[in-house]
């Protein structure tokens, strides 16, 4: 473990917790957790912060997902077929992801997650979909969602990064049918794939702070279960609030990022 006082030790501890819970909600905890690694550990190497991010991130999206499953009606096998192709697709970024400029895509993702702010607003009833509209989901809607969802966010995820799982919440709910907690149990699943893969990566690499990572990640953990219960006691519109909020706060990142770029 890298030489830090015990008050960023605490901090970062609960920012593991506080990232687990948004995580497991509706996605986009990286969002807390990687900044907070970033402040706190100034004086080691990006790809350590980043191995370290996913030891920590993959234990408290496990222990939602396993949550989610036990009381959500979750696909496994579909979740699982789109956490392949992710995993896949964020191998093609991240390979493509020498030769792009974050400065380029960061507006373009700005105007994305506002039309996705608006549309959310605009429609109360996004992501509220009763029994028998997911039954209507046909094998090309499903198909869509495994090539173009997984494919297409996993490149995303590999190429760029942040706010992948809201992306996947979002997708999920407009191509599946699904409404936002039944997405946010999916999206669970497909980014312990996307997780799994990339700390193999890392810790091959060796560029992971294992004594770090794993007392942080007993508080992800409890943030990440504490979540899932959360979001399946309180449902869609509960899901729908904190979306919204992490929506605007990637906005707000994004947009002072690329001020200071």
């Amino acid at each position: 473990m890298p030489d830090i006082s015990l008050t960023t030790l605490v901090l970062l501890c609960i920012a593991a917790a506080l990232a687990g819970w948004i995580d497991a909600v509706v996605g986009g905890g990286g969002l807390l957790l990687l900044p907070a690694l970033l402040l706190g550990l100034p004086q080691t190497g990006a790809a350590h912060v980043l191995g370290t991010n996913k030891a920590v991130a993959i234990v408290g999206t496990t222990g939602a997902a396993v949550t989610y499953v036990r009381k959500a009606p979750v696909q496994v096998g579909t979740a699982v077929r789109i956490g392949l192709a992710a995993l896949a697709g964020s191998m093609g970024g991240a390979f493509f992801a020498a030769g792009i400029s974050s400065e380029v895509l960061r507006p373009v993702i700005m105007v994305v997650l506002l039309g996705v702010a608006a549309f959310v607003m605009l429609r109360p009833t996004f992501g509220t979909a009763a029994p028998e509209d997911r039954r209507k989901v046909t094998r090309a809607r499903t198909v869509a969602a495994i090539v173009l969802v997984g494919g297409g966010i996993g490149f995303y995820d590999g190429l760029f990064g942040p706010g992948t799982g809201t992306f996947l919440v979002l997708a999920l709910t407009a191509v599946l049918h699904l409404d936002l907690v039944t997405a946010s149990a999916t999206a669970k699943i497909v980014n312990v794939c996307t997780n799994a893969g990339a700390l193999a990566m890392f810790a091959y690499q060796g560029t992971v702070l294992w004594q770090l990572a794993a007392l942080m990640a007993v508080f992800n953990l409890a943030g990440g279960m504490f979540g899932a219960r959360m979001a399946l006691r309180k449902g869609s519109e509960f899901v729908r609030g904190v979306l919204l909020v992490v929506v605007f706060s990637l906005v707000a990142k994004l947009g002072f990022d690329q001020w200071n770029a």
